[in-house]
């Protein structure tokens, strides 16, 4: 596996990404934490919940998990008791982090387009209590998954690493919750943040054309909207984060119903074809890499972000300069 051109890719590519997402949602956390970048509390709840829950995918799936496994394969995460807790963890931050973007997408739809019901929705207790139930509901769900394991192999008296129960597939209760579990991620939020994207966008439209035409009436021609400056950047925000979870989950969505459709099994691996292999696995690679993509986003779209993380650089080089000099 190592020496093969696919084990060289995933060796050189999941460090990369941990060495880029863990400092990049660290930052995140900080920053938006201090409440300095002209976010609402409520948005900055939601982001930084978001920060969070990605930063834990990044050490489950990808540290614990995916590096561990190339590097480490014979470490103690893999005795199965502590390797079942793993992948417990990491469909449990997996689903927060899904949900948590479905909730920020549904808070700025709500803001946007439901001004009656903005001042009751969008605001910071609503905020609390959506993502302490969403991240609640996620670890119970998953909870699950920890009995869904058995030992592959018993050194020692040591069981090792972990294996699908037989009983996963016979059991009708356990295929219910396997249907229940892919469909509550990645179908449900995959399509819950389209339909909402789309009837923002479309509610944008319409309301910039009229806010043009009646300006336009007013003042006898097209002159700078203040109001309309203001909604933009939240607007390239909303669009930004969701856009990106749609088109890094695009291929994880398409590896799931491919793979529903023609009857074939996530959990082994061995029994795939290649291209069945290679499509599985690039689509949770794109998954994975949305977790480091909301920071270069911050940073690319909020300007007192930027401003932010200049200052963070900028402190601990004049702390070197000084001790230098």
């Amino acid at each position: 596996m190592h020496g093969s051109p696919k084990g060289l890719v995933f060796g050189i590519y999941y460090p990369s990404l941990a060495a880029i997402g863990v400092p990049a949602n660290l930052a995140v956390i900080v920053i938006l934490s201090r409440g300095r970048c002209g976010l609402s509390r409520c948005i900055t709840y939601y982001l930084v919940a978001m920060a969070v829950t990605d930063l834990l995918v990044i050490i489950t799936a990808v540290i614990l998990n995916r590096i561990a496994g190339i590097y480490f394969p014979d470490s103690f995460l893999f005795i199965t008791p502590v390797c079942s807790l793993c992948l417990a963890l990491i469909y449990a931050a997996i689903d927060s982090s899904a949900w948590l973007t479905v909730a920020f997408t549904f808070d700025r739809f709500m803001a946007i387009c439901c001004l009656k019901l903005k001042i009751k929705y969008c605001t910071e207790k609503t905020a609390a209590r959506v993502i302490g139930t969403v991240s609640t509901l996620s670890c119970l769900k998953n909870t699950f998954l920890y009995f869904a394991y058995e030992p592959l192999c018993i050194i020692n008296n040591i069981p090792w690493f972990c294996g699908i129960k037989l009983m996963f597939y016979r059991s009708p209760a356990w295929a219910a919750f396997d249907w229940i579990q892919c469909i509550l991620t990645p179908c449900v939020p995959f399509i819950l943040i389209l339909l909402f994207n789309a009837l923002t966008g479309r509610y944008i439209l319409t309301a910039n054309g009229l806010r043009r035409r009646l300006r336009a009436r007013s003042n006898g021609e097209n002159q700078s909207d203040p109001e309309m400056e203001k909604r933009k950047k939240s607007i390239i925000l909303l669009f930004s984060i969701s856009g990106s979870f749609i088109l890094l989950y695009l291929l994880f969505f398409i590896t799931f119903l491919y793979v529903r459709i023609a009857n074939a099994s996530y959990f082994s691996g061995s029994d795939f074809s290649e291209s069945t292999f290679i499509l599985e696995e690039n689509g949770y690679m794109l998954q994975l890499l949305n977790s480091c993509v909301n920071p270069l986003i911050y940073t690319g779209t909020q300007s007192k972000f930027r401003e932010e993380l200049k200052k963070g650089v900028k402190y601990p080089l004049s702390l070197i300069v000084k001790l230098v000099k």
